[in-house]
């Protein structure tokens, strides 16, 4: 899994989810869904091997729009690629259901974001299914879009195992992103980077919430308001 990442002059933990193992045989398709952190600094490069090698038609903006007006548009959405905000963060972060007060923060962030935006996870996955070649992003490309990212992947069927991974990847960006980021704003590195890491286990748990709850991610998905025929475009689109 550690040979994925996409190497962009400007942009980081940037990877494709194809060539990943579907349950039953298959692997999914390339070209189709790409992550990554923010694009706040891609170069003109960068935008051109978007837009002209890999064809992309939509961008899922993730942050929240505090963010979003604080950098302004990018340089792609410039470029004439559709950007679409859709936060994943509410208001409050009280949602957590079943688990007790002693749970993980970042178990309590990834389950909020299921139960304060909802309509947004679930447009997100709909645009993908009806837009791609599309490129989710959030700020560090490892929580708000780590958790879409997994959601579409086993909604189509990847095998757990490298959903799982796929997420735990971009644990190896995480230092340089912090030295882009701390350098651009003239601040010494964090000592320890530790907190900042995903953690396979949480995601882990997610997914099994949903498994018990929805029977999984694809339930999740149609009981929240996904059509059965943008479901079945997302898994023909994704399976190769």
């Amino acid at each position: 899994m550690d040979d994925r990442h996409l190497r962009f002059d400007g942009l980081d933990n940037v990877r494709d989810v194809g060539g990943l193992p579907l349950r039953g045989g298959g692997t999914t398709a390339y070209g189709v869904l790409l992550r990554s952190a923010s694009l706040l600094e891609a170069s003109p490069a960068d935008v051109r091997r978007l837009v002209d090698e890999y064809g992309l038609r939509v961008v899922l903006d993730l942050r929240t729009p505090r963010e979003i007006e604080r950098d302004g548009p990018t340089a792609v959405a410039a470029a004439g690629v559709e950007t679409v905000p859709l936060t994943f963060i509410g208001e409050s972060r009280e949602y957590l259901p079943e688990t007790g007060d002693d749970t993980d923060p970042l178990l309590r962030n990834y389950l909020g974001y299921l139960g304060d935006h909802p309509a947004h996870v679930v447009e997100a996955v709909r645009r993908i299914a009806g837009q791609a070649p599309a490129l989710a992003h959030c700020a560090a490309g490892k929580d708000r879009t780590g958790v879409l990212v997994a959601l579409v992947l086993d909604a189509v069927g990847v095998e757990r195992e490298a959903v799982v991974a796929d997420y735990a990847l971009s644990a190896a960006n995480i230092e340089a992103m912090f030295r882009r980021w701390t350098a651009a704003a003239g601040v010494p590195m964090p000592e320890d980077l530790t907190p900042h890491h995903p953690r396979a286990a949480v995601m882990d748990h997610v997914l099994a919430h949903l498994d018990t709850e929805y029977g999984g991610a694809a339930g999740w998905l149609t009981a929240n308001g996904l059509e059965d025929d943008a479901l079945a475009a997302l898994r023909t689109r994704l399976r190769s």
